[in-house]
């Protein structure tokens, strides 16, 4: 019988920073494994079924994010008994580090990977730069990944200045440059927001066969949030499980968003600044059709005074 003390049906919320590390180090150790990989990230590995969920996560997303503050691989394991390998960092390290790179090694050398019928890696931001470099140790894994950095190289990406304190880590050693590494993949998708320019920049730089991007406009630089949000992460992940993830199969669970109080606030926001009030008296009247909508309905009786006093004119014949 599993020890109750270490089931990863047990939530590890309210350890302090080291006791829940220890915690998780536990539950992975009484379904698979467990390794520290220096000082800065470890591993935790729970074997169950063929289909392999690999995430790269960061101590503070797991405990911001989790309500029992485990990996959110946890929760494929429980409801689909997946196998899940998570790669966990103490801060944004895009996993740059020797141990890293000897770790995912040994998996190549062991034939990890080959256990397995079928692998997703996934990660998002620093953590979606090393689902993708990372995924070449296992040839023909899907790669979701959101939001990526294809490399913070200043030679090939100085004009992301957001991430200057990483100038002098390599990403020209072993599995540097992302998109690269993606070669041997059976195909990746990126998830961004072309509205967020840097984001859309590094976007490009993946553009390969074998990869497709998934615009998610408006959006903002928040993606994984939004997808938990809107209980779509889970259901995009499964899909790449089970072969199932495409562009038209994401844009059909993504019409979530029409219902999605965030993305429409942000929408009215938007053409708030590019001036587009008719364009937005119509957003406004679609949204309380569909929905209770309270501040839709004020900002759809501001324009329409400001239509009625003459601020701005519909198009002809759409009055």
């Amino acid at each position: 019988m599993q020890d109750a003390k270490t089931s990863i049906d047990e939530s590890i919320a309210g350890f302090r920073r080291e006791v829940w590390k220890q915690k998780l180090l536990e539950q992975a150790e009484a379904e698979g494994m467990a390794q520290e990989l220096g000082a800065r990230h470890f591993a935790t590995f729970i074997d169950r079924d063929a289909t392999l969920l690999v995430t790269f996560e960061t101590a503070e997303g797991i405990r911001s994010i989790s309500e029992t503050h485990q990996p959110f691989g946890f929760e494929l394991v429980k409801s689909k008994g997946w196998s899940h390998l998570c790669i966990i960092s103490d801060g944004d390290t895009w996993f740059r580090d020797p141990k890293v790179y000897g770790f995912f090694d040994r998996l190549i050398d062991d034939g990890f990977f080959e256990d397995f019928d079928q692998v997703v890696f996934y990660g998002a931001g620093p953590c979606g730069y090393a689902a993708a470099a990372f995924s070449v140790a296992a040839p023909g894994a899907t790669v979701v990944a959101v939001q990526p950095q294809a490399t913070l190289d200043a030679r090939m990406t100085e004009w992301d200045d957001r991430f200057t304190e990483m100038r002098r880590v390599s990403f020209t050693d072993r599995y540097g440059y992302a998109p690269d590494m993606l070669d041997a993949a059976d195909h990746a998708f990126v998830l961004y927001d072309p509205a967020e320019s840097l984001d859309a920049m590094h976007a490009t730089l993946f553009a390969r066969d074998n990869v497709t991007r998934l615009r998610m406009r408006y959006m903002g630089a928040e993606l994984q949030a939004r997808l938990l949000d809107m209980n779509l992460l889970y259901r995009i992940l499964l899909m790449a499980g089970t072969g199932k993830l495409n562009a038209k199969s994401f844009f059909q669970i993504y019409r979530a968003r029409r219902s999605y109080p965030r993305y429409l606030k942000g929408l009215v926001a938007v053409l708030d600044r590019q001036n587009r009030p008719y364009l937005n008296m119509v957003l406004c009247r679609n949204v309380i059709a569909r929905m209770p909508a309270r501040r839709f309905r004020r900002r759809l009786e501001e324009l329409e005074e400001d239509a009625r006093v003459g601020k701005f004119a519909p198009p002809p014949g759409q009055a």
